[in-house]
């Protein structure tokens, strides 16, 4: 018993620092980042619909069906992040996005990558309580899940108008939940079934508002026609990565 709780712990340890590969764009000037953030906002979107379809809805499918508790988890994801938004809004006035106000945009990003990093610990620590090995290959699969989602996380931070340090550090907050996940898993087992069932769905329904409601908005401020085509090739490489993983997992 001791020893799933080390192997869990470590693991999640790992998988919340690879939140900060955000770090390496300190040795880029702000003008470069300023160059390819829609074109990480736009993987970031094409990651986030691939990890719903892809990923999130076929899991709690195969395990529960497409019934109707289903939907209204999703539905209630949709509409938590829509509440979300306009409590976010209400208490902010017009101002333009910038370092000392940002856009509303990062916060919810931020709230719906804590239900997925506390997903992923749930995930892990479960694996670790069947066994060593599947806990290990598991902890793999989530890393390589995590670096190009991280990645996608952050530029939408330094989008919404977070400084790189405030982004790294929000966005390292947010991959540490997956340690709670970790531990309430570890500590309660098979009795957060349901709450395990119910995060599935209500992530999707986060992760769909998020794409479509906030995200592609943002990315058809540009219309250049040469941007928006490397736009829609970020997407479907996003969208990509995602099949990568399912294929190689």
């Amino acid at each position: 018993m001791i020893q799933t709780w080390i192997y869990a712990l470590v693991s999640v340890s790992i998988i919340s620092l690879i939140s900060l590969i955000g770090v390496l764009t300190f040795s880029l000037r702000e003008a470069q980042i300023r160059k390819i953030l829609l074109f990480l906002v736009s993987f970031a979107a094409g990651a986030l619909l691939g990890d719903t379809f892809i990923h999130l809805l076929p899991e709690i499918i195969e395990e529960q069906g497409f019934t109707l508790l289903v939907s209204i988890y999703i539905l209630s994801g949709i509409l938590a992040f829509f509440v979300l938004e306009k409590f976010v809004h209400w208490r902010h006035c017009h101002i333009p996005t910038s370092s000392h106000h940002q856009h509303p945009l990062g916060y919810m990003n931020l709230i719906g990558d804590g239900f997925h990093n506390l997903l992923d610990g749930m995930i892990v620590a479960g694996s670790y309580m069947v066994s060593i090995p599947l806990g290990i290959a598991t902890t793999v699969a989530v890393i390589l899940h995590e670096i190009p989602q991280e990645m996608g996380d952050f530029g939408i931070l330094l989008h919404a108008g977070f400084s790189k340090a405030k982004a790294l550090f929000f966005n390292f907050l947010s991959a540490s939940i997956s340690i709670i996940g970790a531990i309430v898993v570890l500590a309660f087992g098979a009795r957060i079934e349901i709450l395990s069932s119910f995060l599935v769905s209500f992530t999707a329904g986060g992760f769909l508002y998020i794409a479509s409601a906030d995200l592609i908005p943002e990315l058809h401020k540009e219309s250049a026609p040469s941007k928006s085509l490397i736009q829609f090739a970020c997407i479907l490489l996003g969208m990509g990565v995602m099949v990568l993983l399912l294929k190689m997992g």
